[in-house]
C-alpha cells in the first residue's frame, strides 16, 4: 500500500482550525441553552415542574423522531456542495433565530402559555440543532479515515468547544438577573442571547467556506433504503455498547451543567465564573495530554480510564466541604477532557466496521441512531433537576417574590449537590464498566484499518473512472 494508504488521508491546519469555528459557535449556543434553561423556567419565570417534565416528554419523542431521518437524508444528499455542508450552512441562521427566541417567553403570561412557548420553541431549537451537530460530527470519519487526523480535528473542536462551554456560563452569569433586579435584568439577558445567537451561526458558516468533503463516498456508494439502513445500524453490537456508554454521558452532561448556577448560588455562594475556572482549566490543559494518553494506551483503554475519573470527581460533590468542591470540580474536568476528545473518535471506528460490512459510508445515521437514543438523557435531566428540588423542598425565586433565599434547607441543598454531583457521577462510573464489552479492539481493530483504507483507494479510483468517463463538472445520479 501507498503511504497515503496506511495512513488516511492528511488534512491542513486551515482545515482543522476552520472545523473548531463551527464548534465554537454551535457550543456557545449548546451549552447556554443547556445550562440556562432549568433555572430560567423554573427559577426565573416560576414555570411548575409539572408543566417542564411534560414538555421534556413531548421534547424527547421529537428528538427520537428527527435525528435518524436527518442522518438518512444526509447521507442519500448528492449536491455540488457535498452530502453534509449545505445543511450547515444554510441551517446556521434558523439556529440563531430558535435559540433567540427561546429567551423571549412572555413573563406574567399565566403557565399554560410559558409552557406552550417552551415546547415550540425548544422543538424548532432542537430541529435546527439537530442537522449542524449531526453533519459536523459525521464529517471527522469522513473526511480521513486516519486515527491520528480524527484526533486531531476531534482536538481542535474541543479545544474551540471548550472556549464555547466557558463562554455558555460566563455570558448567562454576566447578564442573567440579580436579585431585586428581575425584570430588567431579564431584558438585558435577551438581548445578550440576540447576539449569541447571531455571532454563533457566522462562526458555523465561516466553517463551511473552507472544508470541503470528499466526493467519493456520494458519487461510489450506493443508496440505501431507509428501514435497510436503520436495520444495518440498529443489529450492530460495537454501536449499542457504544451509545449505551454515550447515553450515560449525555445525560451527565446534561444534569450537570444545567444546574451549575444551582450549586454557585446556593452551595458555594460564589461566582459561576470562578466555579468554571476550576472546572475548564484542568480540562483544557488535559485535551492535548489525552492525545499521547490515546497514543500509549489506544481509544478504548484510554476512554474508561477518563470516564472513572470523571466519576470520581462529580460524585466526591455531593459529600465534601464546601470548600472542597473546587478541588471536585478539577478532577471532573480532567476526566471531561480526555472522554471530549475521545468520544466519538470510538464511533468512527463503529462506522469503519459498518462501511466493511455494507460497502456504504453512512456517518450520518450512525450520528442520527445515536442521537436518537441518547438526546432523551437531555429531556430525562431537565425533568429530574426540576423534580428533585422540588421534592426537596427548595424555594425558588418565583415562590419568594422574586428575590433569592440563600439560607435553603439542609435536604434542598444535597438535591442540588446530588444532580450536579452524585447522579451524573454513577452514570460515568457505570458507563465506564459498559464500555469493558466494546468489541472492536486488538487484533479485531488492526484488520479493520487496513481493510477500510483497501477500500476507500478503491473507491476513489472509481470516481476518478466516473469523472473521465463523464467530465469532471458532472454530478453524481
Amino acid at each position: 500500500m501507498t503511504a497515503e494508504a496506511e495512513t488516511g488521508q492528511k488534512l491542513t491546519f486551515g482545515i482543522k482550525f476552520a472545523y473548531g469555528l463551527a464548534s465554537l459557535g454551535a457550543s456557545t449556543i449548546s451549552s447556554i441553552y443547556a445550562a440556562l434553561l432549568p433555572i430560567f423556567y423554573q427559577d426565573y419565570l416560576g414555570l411548575s415542574s409539572r408543566w417542564i417534565g411534560i414538555a421534556s416528554m413531548i421534547y424527547a419523542i421529537w428528538n427520537a423522531v428527527n435525528d435518524p431521518i436527518f442522518g438518512f437524508i444526509t447521507d442519500n444528499t448528492r449536491s455540488k456542495l457535498g452530502r453534509r455542508i449545505p445543511y450547515m450552512r444554510f441551517t446556521a441562521p434558523f439556529l440563531a433565530l430558535t435559540f433567540i427566541l427561546v429567551w423571549f417567553a412572555p413573563e406574567g403570561a399565566g403557565e399554560i402559555t410559558q409552557f406552550w412557548w417552551m415546547l415550540v420553541t425548544m422543538l424548532l431549537y432542537d430541529t435546527a440543532y439537530t442537522i449542524i451537530g449531526l453533519v459536523h460530527g459525521a464529517l471527522v470519519p469522513e473526511l480521513t479515515e486516519s486515527d491520528v487526523e480524527r484526533n486531531q480535528l476531534t482536538i481542535s473542536s474541543t479545544l474551540f468547544g471548550l472556549v464555547g462551554y466557558a463562554l455558555g456560563f460566563v455570558l448567562p452569569d454576566l447578564f442573567r438577573p440579580r436579585p431585586g433586579n428581575l425584570q430588567s435584568s431579564l431584558a438585558n439577558l435577551q438581548l445578550a442571547m440576540v447576539a449569541v445567537g447571531i455571532i454563533g451561526a457566522f462562526l458555523i458558516i465561516l466553517t463551511t467556506l473552507k472544508v470541503k468533503e470528499r466526493r467519493e463516498f456520494a458519487m461510489v456508494d450506493r443508496k440505501l433504503k431507509f428501514w435497510e439502513s436503520l436495520g444495518y445500524t440498529l443489529s450492530n453490537k460495537s454501536f449499542w455498547v457504544f451509545v449505551s456508554m454515550n447515553f450515560l454521558i449525555t445525560f451527565m452532561m446534561a444534569i450537570a451543567t444545567g444546574s451549575i448556577f444551582y450549586l454557585a448560588d446556593y452551595v458555594t455562594q460564589s461566582s459561576t465564573i470562578i466555579l468554571m475556572i476550576y472546572l475548564f482549566a484542568p480540562m483544557a490543559l488535559g485535551v492535548p495530554l489525552a492525545n499521547l494518553v490515546v497514543k500509549r494506551w489506544g481509544l478504548l483503554k484510554a476512554q474508561i480510564v477518563y470516564m472513572v475519573i470523571c466519576g470520581v470527581g462529580l460524585v466526591s460533590i455531593a459529600f465534601v466541604p464546601v470548600g472542597l468542591i473546587p478541588v471536585s470540580l478539577a478532577v471532573t474536568g480532567f476526566g471531561l477532557s480526555g472522554q471530549q476528545s475521545i468520544t466519538y473518535n470510538l464511533l468512527g471506528l463503529v462506522i469503519d466496521d459498518d462501511e466493511v460490512r455494507t460497502g456504504t459510508r453512512r456517518e450520518g445515521s450512525f450520528f442520527g441512531a445515536n442521537a436518537l437514543l441518547t438526546k432523551p438523557a437531555q429531556s430525562l435531566a431537565l425533568f429530574l433537576t426540576a423534580f428533585i428540588l422540588e421534592q426537596s423542598g427548595f424555594i425558588t425565586r418565583a415562590m419568594n417574590d422574586g428575590e433569592i433565599l440563600l439560607d435553603q434547607s439542609a435536604s434542598a441543598v444535597f438535591g442540588i449537590r446530588s444532580i450536579v454531583g452524585l447522579i451524573p457521577g454513577g452514570a460515568m462510573l457505570i458507563g465506564a464498566v459498559i464500555m469493558a464489552f466494546f468489541p472492536i479492539r486488538g487484533q479485531r481493530l488492526v484488520d479493520l484499518k487496513g481493510r477500510i483504507m483497501v477500500m476507500h483507494a478503491e473507491k476513489k479510483a472509481a470516481m476518478e473512472r466516473m469523472e473521465a468517463e463523464n467530465g469532471s463538472g458532472s454530478e453524481p445520479a
